[in-house]
């Protein structure tokens, strides 16, 4: 592993058009348009695509396209889970979605940071970093979600549609908004 991705990988300032991550945001890419092109009627070749783009995708998995990543193999998802349909994930660092998670159309999850000092942001050779995302078993997360960088969501959280998520949520809630906030217990 090259310096740039392992300083990715590791949360620190990276350079995103390293060779090597070009290469693999490529891959991924590829991967993600074979996905995007197979038939309502082709669960085995989808299955096969995602078993060799994702770390991990656990058993009974429906992800249903168009569906994009930026590498996939940072990517893991529990048994049972449920992505609706135009799913975006930007997976710089690890995201982990939990067993029996309900996912609904139009989710969109950030790991990427950039820099709020402009020099840093734009010089000719531009740094980012990433912070993990990870969402708990047995969570709903409803259409048009949003979840920025860093944010662990609890089991069995409920998230409205919508929603843009800036920091955790626990356990056994209702959070919806933007920010997100809690409105009651579960």
């Amino acid at each position: 592993m090259g310096q740039e991705k392992d300083r990715m990988i590791g949360g620190e300032l990276y350079y995103a058009f390293d060779p090597e991550l070009i290469a693999d945001r490529l891959r991924a890419s590829l991967l993600c348009e074979r996905f995007n092109a197979t038939s309502a009627t082709q669960d085995t070749e989808r299955r096969e695509i995602l078993e060799e783009l994702l770390a991990h995708i656990g058993d009974d998995v429906i992800i249903l396209p168009p569906f994009r990543c930026d590498y996939g193999y940072l990517l893991s998802i529990g048994n049972r889970s449920f992505i609706n349909y135009n799913a975006i994930i930007l997976d710089s660092v690890p995201v982990t979605i939990g067993e029996r998670t309900w996912i609904g159309p139009g989710l969109q999850l950030y790991t990427a940071c950039h820099p709020l000092d402009a020099a840093t942001r734009t010089a000719p050779r531009p740094l980012e970093s990433a912070e993990p995302i990870t969402i708990g078993d047995d969570v709903w997360l409803g259409g048009g979600v949003i979840i920025l960088p860093g944010v662990t969501i609890g089991d069995e959280a409920v998230i409205g549609a919508g929603s843009v998520v800036t920091h955790d949520i626990p356990s056994r809630v209702v959070a919806v908004g933007n920010p997100c906030r809690v409105i009651r217990q579960l």
